[in-house]
């Protein structure tokens, strides 16, 4: 496959998050919210637009990631910068075919050098440790609840990145979807029908 990995822009909007619906339906839950996060991420502060990538083949976008701002709070209240990914979409079809790899190696090195010190992630321990993530816990890092587990990582992206660092992590706001804006989102979209699996988190 001759994929070409370029930015996000402006007419590239309604595409993504057709495909980041693609991506996510019946995932996680029945039916997705990603492709509202991903429309809601666009517009907040934290956004990071310079590290929006989609992944093109024949003309079409199938793939995306979308990185914001978010931050580790110590002990006493001081915050340290660190930046989250995701959604991180690709078309159902063309999934396990290294198009998500290529995606993160690109940004991953990209981050690096605009002189971000980490990424924190909720993912696939299993997936994302080829990367190099690693868990929070063995930063010293918990979720603003003060929790740990398996899905939530962090990846350094220069050796001691994080050396005295520790802390609550906190993502931007917008992570936190309304149910009822989610409806109305989704009447934009074509009508789906949603499915409960065993594999859902419900």
């Amino acid at each position: 496959m001759n994929i070409k990995i370029r930015q996000e822009n402006d007419s590239d909007y309604e595409e993504v998050e057709s495909l980041t619906r693609e991506a996510f339906w019946d995932i996680y839950k029945p039916g997705c919210e990603e492709h509202l996060l991903v429309h809601k991420l666009r517009k907040v502060s934290s956004y990071i637009p310079e590290l929006d990538f989609v992944a093109v083949l024949d003309d079409r976008i199938v793939g995306n990631i979308i990185y914001s701002q978010s931050k580790i709070a110590d002990s006493e209240d001081v915050t340290h910068e660190v930046i989250t990914f995701g959604p991180i979409s690709v078309l159902p079809s063309l999934q396990k075919k290294g198009i998500g790899s290529a995606l993160i190696a690109h940004t991953k090195k990209l981050a690096e050098n605009m002189g971000y010190k980490a990424i924190v992630i909720f993912g696939n321990r299993a997936y994302y440790h080829r990367f190099g993530f690693k868990s929070a816990e063995s930063f010293g890092i918990t979720t603003a609840e003060g929790a740990n587990f398996e899905a939530f990582m962090v990846m350094e992206l220069y050796d001691c990145a994080l050396q005295g660092i520790t802390g609550k992590f906190y993502e931007d706001p917008v992570f936190y979807i309304d149910k009822e804006e989610l409806e109305e989102f989704e009447k934009k979209f074509p009508h789906k029908k949603k499915h409960v699996t065993d594999t859902q988190f419900r």
